[in-house]
């Protein structure tokens, strides 16, 4: 419905469409405040009476009189007693301006908004997870009714004292559970105290590089390595320093050639993404590296549960007797991604610091999260399902090693698969390791380039960081072999 344009009105409000199916009352407020703010209706013009209005636009006066209210509850309109209804007097809005089309970029090109041209997370694969989707754990076996029936116990009637600002390093009872989980089985031994409960590993690395890192400071990570912490430590202001990955890990004498580096960011437990872990060797030559540095490391333990040999490794914060290992957990590789639930485990004297930086960002985690993940570590479910999912992602393994056609032109061999969740396997060419993916997608088979996890500008040459990442996880073994099956008639083998 629109006013006819022949309506004896003080003001000229031609154009205004109201749509029946819609908030009248609403649709009316916007209008009006759209004419005021754009100069159509300037200061001291006085509006038609409520009923004129009304009438005018074949909707009911008590429709009007709630547009105007708000308008009057915004301060956009006054009433003058005896007077009438007047648009207020408003500084800038009497000229009509143009709307901006995006943001002014001179004043928005910040350093860190120009770093995140550069240095960002890629949008995440949508949809459920497929063969060989890596960094997904087997969430499918995940017991949802266990976790939804702690879950209702817990909100059927929540402490008044948990329903409050929390504390920023996380609710208290987990972190105990978390010290006690890694003292036990991980041979780690700490302080509940020392724990921050972080929004999975992603936050926990990003904290680490917003107190860690100083603009321009050298920070060595390995290369090829996990993109998103770079990303992290860049945008912190981090100049990043690729140290090669060998079959011991990382390369520890290079980097102790490194000039004024005192940070390092490291996967030693199952390295992302190659595979290899760290010797022994190097994990005691890293330490003695921090000590005589006087550097930190980030050692992020993000799939250690997986062993299949023997039992899980002790992190490398296990060996620290210095304080110079910041240790990164997260419960989302044995749970699920979604879940967002992951740990710092810090020096006693950064503790503090931490919990009051991550206080800034968000205040404090959302409890109900964390208060049933700690009434199902306590209950003996978190343990029960790391073993089923250590379990099934052997199973998983097995069938990709199994499976896996030996005749792959110009690729490797597969390796020995010890821990974690994905395996790498070389390939001699980046125009092959290419082909071979173009071809995975074309039937519906996810396989990661290992090209893409070297920092840019790497000094290695093209065709030698070429290779294929798989995840074996994701899938039950049936989709496996049907993946496989895909995959030679792809490559045609």
């Amino acid at each position: 419905m629109a006013i006819p344009s022949a309506a004896p009105l003080p003001v000229d409000l031609s154009g205004i469409q109201l749509d029946a199916q819609q908030g009248l009352a609403r649709q009316l407020y916007q209008a009006l405040r759209e004419r005021i703010l754009d100069g159509r209706l300037q200061s001291r013009t006085r509006l038609p009476a409520s009923r004129d209005l009304a009438s005018l636009l074949g909707i009911s006066r008590n429709t009007v009189i709630r547009a105007f209210d708000q308008l009057y509850a915004e301060g956009y309109i006054e009433g003058r007693i005896g007077a009438g209804t007047y648009v207020a007097e408003l500084s800038g809005a009497t000229r009509p301006t143009p709307v901006p089309q995006a943001p002014p970029t001179d004043t928005l090109q910040s350093a860190a908004l120009q770093l995140l041209q550069s240095h960002h997370l890629n949008p995440p694969l949508s949809g459920a997870p497929r063969a060989f989707r890596v960094g997904v754990p087997a969430f499918d076996l995940f017991p949802f009714e266990t976790w939804a029936r702690l879950s209702a116990r817990f909100w059927r009637k929540p402490s008044p004292a948990r329903l409050g600002y929390g504390d920023p390093a996380g609710d208290w009872q987990l972190r105990e559970l978390i010290a006690a989980y890694l003292r036990n089985s991980r041979g780690l031994h700490c302080d509940p105290t020392q724990i921050v409960v972080t929004n999975g590993a992603q936050q926990a690395i990003s904290l680490c590089a917003q107190l860690l890192v100083t603009p321009g400071a050298r920070v060595a990570v390995e290369n090829p390595g996990y993109r998103a912490a770079g990303h992290a430590l860049a945008i912190a202001g981090a100049q990043l320093c690729g140290v090669a990955v060998d079959d011991e890990g990382l390369d520890v004498p290079a980097l102790a050639l490194l000039e004024d580096c005192r940070l390092v960011y490291l996967t030693p437990s199952h390295q992302y993404p190659t595979g290899v872990t760290l010797s022994l060797a190097r994990r005691l030559q890293l330490l003695e590296w921090a000590e005589r540095h006087n550097g930190l490391i980030i050692e992020d333990d993000y799939d250690g549960e997986y062993r299949y040999s023997g039992t899980p490794l002790a992190p490398l914060a296990a060996l620290d007797r210095q304080g110079r290992v910041l240790y990164v957990g997260t419960f989302c590789k044995i749970a699920f991604p979604a879940l967002r639930l992951g740990y710092l485990v810090l020096p006693p004297s950064l503790a503090e610091a931490f919990a009051r930086r991550r206080a800034l960002d968000m205040r404090h985690s959302e409890i109900g999260t964390q208060a049933v993940m700690a009434d199902f570590i306590a209950a003996g479910h978190f343990q029960r399902h790391i073993r089923r999912m250590r379990s099934a992602a052997r199973a998983r393994r097995d069938a990709l090693l199994q499976g896996w056609p030996s005749e792959i032109a110009g690729c490797a061999p597969l390796p020995v698969v010890e821990a974690g969740l994905h395996l790498c396997v070389r390939v001699n060419s980046l125009a092959r390791e290419r082909e071979l993916i173009s071809a995975a997608e074309g039937v519906g088979v996810e396989i990661s380039a290992l090209s893409s996890y070297w920092l840019p500008g790497s000094a290695t040459p093209e065709d030698q960081r070429a290779g294929l990442v798989l995840g074996f996880a994701a899938v039950p073994e049936a989709q496996i072999h049907e993946a496989l099956a895909a995959l030679r008639r792809a490559w045609q083998i």
